[in-house]
């Protein structure tokens, strides 16, 4: 699809003329002797015909930055998925983003009109927080424009957790779980306290039943893909899987500190959207239930769990409600 530039967000961090100070002018040369190492002064000198050369330069280093990051494997150290990489996310387009990279630039970046080649201001774009921010806007926005939508009837692969026999645990982290069809559950043996009572709540929980935490090495087939803060596609597993006689419930397990994080955030997106599109199934496609995603703060559990709430109660609070407006739509 065709990107207007004037869509995208412009560079807020710092003002122009704070990036100006920040770079000075020309290039920097620093005279030494070779044989003493003494240094006799710094002086510039400008860029002239140079400047031109630096900027294409940038311009093409940039394009190849947003078409890796993109390209890169999504299921992180994993080496069953491995050949993920060997497919570029872009390979025949690189010349249409590179006008928009310019584009951009030139129109939206610093909200005025800037012109790279006048004054040395290419400079400006080499520094971190300026470079990042192409990155960042160009790895959110392509894989938009890459999306297409499909009439074809869906098709459903019915996995279970039974299909990774058995786990390994070490007993003194881990739990006896009657409910679980893993006769142990493991927990964090550092900072694990709220995986375990967690665990320990379900299992004496009679509106629970059952459950399992989800195992990353083992539990491929439960991974969730979303598109992490800096553009890079990225891909998490949640940590709990819970069934009521209401519902099944992902539930996500974070410090309370966490639950603010830009990339935390994006994972309830892409999960809410997951669980929206399996609700629509037929109730026989999808075990008779509503499936909702649940992201569950360390303070909430607590507070919840030592005033005598069921965990149906607590994972129907910390439930993640959709709202459909705009492209990822709104949570309460």
């Amino acid at each position: 699809m065709e990107l207007d530039v004037t869509t995208l967000p412009e560079f807020k961090a710092f003002t122009f003329e704070q990036l100006k100070m920040m770079i000075g002018k020309g290039d920097v040369f620093r005279s030494e002797d070779v044989q003493e190492k003494t240094q006799f002064g710094d002086y510039r000198v400008d860029g002239g015909i140079m400047t031109a050369t630096g900027y294409n330069d940038f311009l093409a280093r940039m394009v190849r930055r947003i078409s890796d990051s993109l390209s890169a494997p999504v299921t992180g150290s994993s080496k069953v998925f491995a050949n993920i990489s060997k497919f570029p996310f872009l390979q025949v387009n690189l010349p249409q983003l590179s006008a928009w990279v310019d584009e951009f630039i030139r129109r939206k970046l610093f909200a005025r009109q800037f012109e790279p080649l006048a004054d040395e201001n290419w400079r400006l774009l080499c520094l971190d927080a300026v470079a990042n921010h192409i990155i960042q806007t160009f790895g959110r926005k392509l894989p938009e424009l890459a999306e297409t939508e499909t009439t074809a009837p869906p098709e459903i692969v019915q996995r279970r957790l039974s299909e990774v026999p058995k786990i390994n645990v070490r007993e003194s982290s881990s739990i006896v779980t009657p409910k679980c069809i893993y006769e142990r559950l493991p927990y964090p043996a550092r900072n694990g306290g709220f995986e375990e009572a967690f665990i320990g709540k379900a299992n004496a929980d009679s509106t629970v039943e059952a459950f399992c935490k989800v195992n990353q090495d083992r539990h491929l087939f439960m991974r969730l893909r979303y598109q992490k803060e800096s553009g890079v596609p990225g891909i998490y597993w949640p940590d709990f899987l819970v069934r009521t006689a209401k519902g099944i419930w992902l539930t996500e397990t974070k410090a309370q500190d966490m639950l603010i994080q830009a990339d935390v955030i994006r994972k309830k997106i892409a999960a809410v959207a997951w669980c929206e599109r399996v609700n629509e199934l037929p109730p026989e496609q999808r075990s008779g239930r509503t499936w909702n995603y649940c992201l569950l703060g360390e303070n909430l559990f607590y507070e919840f769990r030592d005033k005598g709430a069921s965990m149906e109660e607590i994972l129907q609070f910390a439930r993640v409600r959709a709202r459909a407006v705009g492209k990822e739509g709104l949570f309460e």
